[in-house]
Protein backbone atom coordinates (compact mmCIF):
# COMPACT_ATOMS: atom_id res chain seq x y z
CA UNK A 1 0.00 0.00 0.00
CA UNK A 2 1.41 3.35 -1.04
CA UNK A 3 -0.05 6.54 0.37
CA UNK A 4 -0.08 9.83 -1.57
CA UNK A 5 2.69 11.38 0.55
CA UNK A 6 4.89 8.31 0.13
CA UNK A 7 4.38 8.44 -3.65
CA UNK A 8 5.24 12.16 -3.67
CA UNK A 9 8.50 11.53 -1.77
CA UNK A 10 9.40 8.55 -3.97
CA UNK A 11 9.10 10.61 -7.16
CA UNK A 12 10.99 13.54 -5.61
CA UNK A 13 13.79 11.29 -4.32
CA UNK A 14 14.09 9.46 -7.64
CA UNK A 15 14.46 12.81 -9.42
CA UNK A 16 17.29 13.73 -7.05
CA UNK A 17 18.96 10.34 -7.51
CA UNK A 18 18.87 10.68 -11.31
CA UNK A 19 20.31 14.20 -11.04
CA UNK A 20 23.12 12.91 -8.83
CA UNK A 21 23.90 10.19 -11.39
CA UNK A 22 23.85 12.66 -14.25
CA UNK A 23 26.10 15.21 -12.54
CA UNK A 24 28.91 12.84 -11.56
CA UNK A 25 28.26 12.86 -7.85
CA UNK A 26 29.12 9.15 -7.97
CA UNK A 27 32.56 8.91 -9.60
CA UNK A 28 32.45 5.23 -10.58
CA UNK A 29 29.23 5.31 -12.58
CA UNK A 30 29.82 4.37 -16.22
CA UNK A 31 29.24 6.95 -18.95
CA UNK A 32 26.34 4.92 -20.41
CA UNK A 33 24.50 5.04 -17.08
CA UNK A 34 25.02 8.81 -16.82
CA UNK A 35 23.66 9.28 -20.32
CA UNK A 36 20.63 7.15 -19.49
CA UNK A 37 19.98 9.21 -16.33
CA UNK A 38 20.15 12.42 -18.40
CA UNK A 39 17.76 10.92 -20.94
CA UNK A 40 15.31 9.90 -18.19
CA UNK A 41 15.39 13.39 -16.68
CA UNK A 42 14.36 15.10 -19.92
CA UNK A 43 10.66 14.76 -19.13
CA UNK A 44 10.73 13.63 -15.51
CA UNK A 45 8.46 15.67 -13.20
CA UNK A 46 10.29 18.28 -11.13
CA UNK A 47 9.21 19.88 -7.84
CA UNK A 48 6.91 22.37 -9.60
CA UNK A 49 5.17 19.52 -11.48
CA UNK A 50 4.72 17.56 -8.25
CA UNK A 51 3.17 20.52 -6.47
CA UNK A 52 0.73 21.03 -9.35
CA UNK A 53 -0.11 17.31 -9.33
CA UNK A 54 -0.76 17.39 -5.59
CA UNK A 55 -3.15 20.31 -6.06
CA UNK A 56 -4.98 18.63 -8.93
CA UNK A 57 -5.06 15.09 -7.53
CA UNK A 58 -4.43 14.99 -3.76
CA UNK A 59 -5.56 11.37 -3.63
CA UNK A 60 -2.58 10.46 -5.85
CA UNK A 61 0.17 12.93 -4.81
CA UNK A 62 0.29 14.83 -1.56
CA UNK A 63 3.33 16.60 -0.14
CA UNK A 64 2.30 15.96 3.45
CA UNK A 65 -0.65 14.16 5.00
CA UNK A 66 -2.15 15.00 8.36
CA UNK A 67 -1.54 12.16 10.87
CA UNK A 68 -5.25 11.46 11.39
CA UNK A 69 -5.97 11.32 7.66
CA UNK A 70 -2.95 9.06 7.21
CA UNK A 71 -4.36 6.57 9.76
CA UNK A 72 -7.76 6.62 8.07
CA UNK A 73 -6.20 6.06 4.64
CA UNK A 74 -4.14 3.15 5.96
CA UNK A 75 -7.22 1.60 7.55
CA UNK A 76 -9.26 1.96 4.35
CA UNK A 77 -6.50 0.36 2.30
CA UNK A 78 -6.17 -2.56 4.72
CA UNK A 79 -9.89 -3.34 4.28
CA UNK A 80 -9.48 -3.86 0.52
Amino acid sequence: MTLPDERYRAVRNTYQFLRDLATRKYARVPKEVREQAIWCLRHYPNEWDLQRASEAAPDVFQEKMEPVYRLVAQYEESKK
